[in-house]
C-alpha cells in the first residue's frame, strides 16, 4: 500500500520512505491513526509499511 505525507496511517509500524526509483531511502515510525509526516528527503515519492 502506497501512502503519501499527510495521509492517515492504517496501522502502527515502521514505514519505509521510497524514492522515485523504488529504493528505500529512510524509515519512519507511525502510530495507527496518525498522519504520515513530511520528509526532508527530496527524492521521496511515497511510504510503504514494512
Amino acid at each position: 500500500m502506497k501512502l503519501h505525507s499527510g495521509e492517515v496511517a492504517p496501522k502502527t509500524g515502521t514505514y519505509n520512505v521510497i524514492d522515485n526509483n523504488g529504493k528505500v531511502c529512510g524509515t519512519v515510525r507511525v502510530n495507527k491513526g496518525d498522519r504520515i509526516p513530511p520528509t526532508r528527503i527530496e527524492e521521496a515519492s511515497h511510504f510503504e509499511i514494512e
